[in-house]
């Protein structure tokens, strides 16, 4: 009897609803990927489609434009379908983190305004953070917002590595307001960016894997917001924002990284059957049965803990440190396990064409964006 790696938290209903993603998946991005590897990016189209099948914001409430009667199982469905076939060019991840700052800490009129188009992928979300020199000290940020005569925010400044920027309709910038303060000078204010002037994306930015995820630099030249843009209305209050997201943020890549390991153990699995070496099927030897029992165990050890996550989650008790250990743990076993995996694809693992080669590029990364896994160890060991 075949291993399985059952979903405690999933139910038949979820499974139905596993089904209308898989086709999505494969009728509308998959025929699309290598173009998008090409391009840097999967353009709007499909973003719109997938706001038509209700795959968007599956976890906003009806009321605000959001699936109705989703929760996170949703969105995570969407996301382990994703990363089990190496396709990371719609980032839903960001889009439905975007979502949930404003649904969190927006105004009533910014929740109306914004959640509605973002589930119907009218608008692509994207929060800009990252500055060149920055990286993980947020308080750092050098992009000013200053007080115009009417009342509004002119922005300036730069980003980088930020995800869908390029396809952003909206974008959420971390700014200071305040910069004689560290975290209590933060801002988050609203660009919507087909309505300021002095927005301008730079390069998509060449990377290692991701290569169909759109990458860009974002810049700020006196962009100019309305005094409502502010998100939450309340000066001071981004870093805040910020950090009380941090659960639901790190448990997506999490789940993310065990998708990705079955479906790196899935395909080798399916190679390691059919690859014949001296006579025999490579599946039968010593080393590749070992290999393959022990990232099972790993999966189905991680399986428990991930899922013991989502249940916390949608309970609402998740709290930073355990979200952080499972970041940690995903990004940190995925890259291991799928480096194993891809040894026992040889030569064909090390090809761009195989799935595999892709994974593996593509998990680097998970131990860098959202947190460095050494900044992980730290929250996690205050929490001791």
């Amino acid at each position: 009897m075949a291993i399985r790696f059952d979903r405690s938290w999933s139910d038949p209903d979820l499974d139905l609803y596993r089904d209308t993603v898989v086709r999505f998946i494969e009728e509308e991005l998959a025929p699309g990927d290598e173009a998008a590897r090409r391009d840097g990016h999967v353009g709007h189209a499909v973003w719109r489609r997938a706001g038509e099948l209700g795959l968007l914001c599956a976890d906003i409430p009806e009321d605000h434009g959001g699936g109705g009667g989703g929760d996170f199982r949703h969105e995570a469905v969407v996301y382990e379908e994703m990363a089990r076939r190496a396709l990371t060019g719609m980032n839903t991840s960001v889009h439905a983190i975007v979502a949930h700052y404003i649904l969190n800490h927006g105004t009533q009129a910014q929740k109306q305004k914004y959640l509605p188009r973002m589930a119907r992928g009218e608008l692509v979300g994207a929060i800009a953070m990252t500055e060149p020199g920055t990286g993980s000290d947020l308080q750092a940020i050098r992009t000013r917002a200053e007080r115009t005569p009417d009342g509004g925010w002119r922005i300036d400044g730069s980003k980088t590595f930020i995800s869908n920027g390029y396809l952003a309709g909206l974008v959420l910038v971390a700014c200071k307001t305040d910069p004689a303060q560290r975290a209590r000078g933060i801002s988050i204010l609203i660009v919507e960016t087909a309505q300021a002037p002095g927005f301008r994306v730079g390069r998509m930015l060449a990377k290692m894997g991701l290569k169909a995820q759109d990458t860009s630099e974002l810049f700020f030249d006196g962009v100019q917001v309305p005094a409502e843009n502010l998100l939450g209305g309340e000066e001071g209050q981004g870093f805040r924002q910020l950090m009380s997201d941090l659960p639901y943020e790190r448990l997506i890549i999490g789940v993310m990284a065990l998708a990705a390991m079955e479906g790196a153990y899935e395909a080798t699995l399916r190679y390691v059957r059919e690859r014949e070496v001296f006579g025999k099927p490579l599946a039968e030897q010593q080393n590749t049965r070992f290999k393959l029992a022990e990232i099972a165990t790993q999966i189905a050890a991680g399986r428990a803990f991930i899922d013991q996550c989502v249940h916390r989650l949608l309970a609402g008790t998740l709290d930073t440190a355990t979200a952080s250990m499972a970041k940690l743990w995903g990004s940190e076993t995925q890259g291991r396990v799928i480096d194993e995996c891809l040894q026992l694809f040889g030569g064909y693992g090390f090809m761009d064409e195989y799935p595999i080669s892709r994974m593996y590029t593509d998990a680097r990364v998970q131990r860098i964006y959202g947190g460095t896994s050494e900044i992980m160890k730290e929250v996690i060991a205050r929490a001791l």
